[in-house]
């Protein structure tokens, strides 16, 4: 466990280190061009530093209500620790998993091992797509506004995401894909969405559609949204612990307010205006870029008909797990920009100042 470091520095740590990692980044575009020696040295340092570097700053964290849900997670580890039994869980997988290793594991191995589920996926599909840039990526993954939420908080639904992009990393090997999918929906049951979402982009896969039906869940939306917020619930995503969702304080990673979330509406924008920019402006053609950008507008569009819905932040990280690639996937596939190294380090100051303005700014 780590002991180290004072609870209430714990978030700011992290995010300055952010900080301070996406401007030397945006220092190395700005000198540097991608391809040279220097640059792709300081890549793969500094990716891998990161990558080990959260995976026990997250796993090693104390149990403390700083943490939110991990005093929850932790009074069932040890419970299942002193023999108890699984008792009628909605996700069965999870519990199996966390009792396993309840039996031979500390509390604090648990949280590591949930802390490389919830990241390594991240590393893996960033490494496969885009080889030896995959830096880039994997830092818009830990910088994004949801990413430290999902790894100390909403564990079991961070990790059952971040199994789909697992699963995603393996689309030429539809076996281990369709077992990672499996995973995902025995942790957490919602990923039936995205999983659903990514096979019907198998079938119909344009994503000039799929932006229309985006920009129509908005009025749909307004002047609909406790018709779908009734159909929401009636297909049983929303039974998880709704108490705890319902709860009117903020956490880091969501927001405060109820009612029609525009600030949401405008967070999730982010991957909608790339997804319009690349494929509408600079004609980007890409059958894999277009099936990650259509799964994120499904499950973003249908997530914005119960925009009202307080626990609505939970619903939406369903969607939000993909920002991150499908921003910078296409500035890594094709040149667009003169200087496009340099256009990749300000996007991702641009995308870290949103997480650094909402802690700093927005919640206090």
């Amino acid at each position: 466990m780590n002991t180290f470091i004072p609870l209430e520095s714990y978030y700011p740590l992290y995010i300055n280190l952010c900080l301070f990692l996406v401007l030397f980044t945006l220092l190395h575009t700005r000198i540097l061009k991608i391809d040279d020696q220097k640059n792709l040295i300081f890549i793969q340092l500094s990716g891998y530093a990161l990558l080990f570097f959260l995976i026990l700053y997250i796993g090693q964290r104390p149990v403390n209500n700083i943490f939110g849900d991990t005093v929850n997670y932790a009074v069932t580890f040890n419970r299942y620790m002193l023999s108890g039994q699984i008792g009628d869980v909605g996700d069965v997988g999870w519990h199996i998993f966390m009792k396993l290793i309840a039996n031979i594991a500390s509390i604090h191995t648990f949280f590591t091992i949930c802390a490389f589920i919830y990241i390594f996926p991240m590393y893996r599909i960033s490494k496969e797509f885009f080889k030896e840039y995959w830096y880039y990526a994997f830092v818009m993954f830990v910088i994004s506004f949801s990413f430290w939420t999902y790894g100390v908080n909403g564990m079991r639904n961070g990790a059952a995401c971040s199994l789909f992009l697992w699963g995603i990393s393996y689309r030429k090997n539809k076996i281990v894909m369709g077992l990672l999918f499996f995973t995902a929906t025995l942790f957490h049951k919602t990923l039936y969405l995205p999983i659903a979402a990514y096979l019907i982009t198998y079938f119909y896969n344009n994503p000039k559609v799929y932006l229309k039906a985006w920009l129509l869940s908005i009025p749909l939306s307004l002047a609909l949204g406790g018709v779908f917020i009734s159909i929401f619930a009636g297909l049983g995503f929303g039974d998880d612990r709704l108490s705890g969702y319902l709860t009117s304080e903020s956490e880091v990673g969501t927001f405060a307010s109820t009612g029609f979330r525009w600030d949401f509406v405008f967070h999730s924008a982010f991957a909608i205006f790339a997804g319009w920019y690349f494929i509408y402006k600079k004609k980007f053609n890409d059958s894999l870029y277009f099936q990650l950008l259509n799964t994120y507008i499904i499950c973003n569009g249908f997530w914005i008909l119960v925009i009202k819905a307080n626990f609505s932040n939970r619903f939406a990280y369903l969607s939000w797990f993909m920002m991150a690639i499908v921003i910078i996937y296409p500035l890594l596939k094709q040149q667009f920009f003169k200087n496009q190294h340099f256009m990749i380090g300000k996007v991702i100051l641009i995308y870290f100042a949103f997480t650094y303005f909402m802690f700093y700014i927005y919640y206090n």
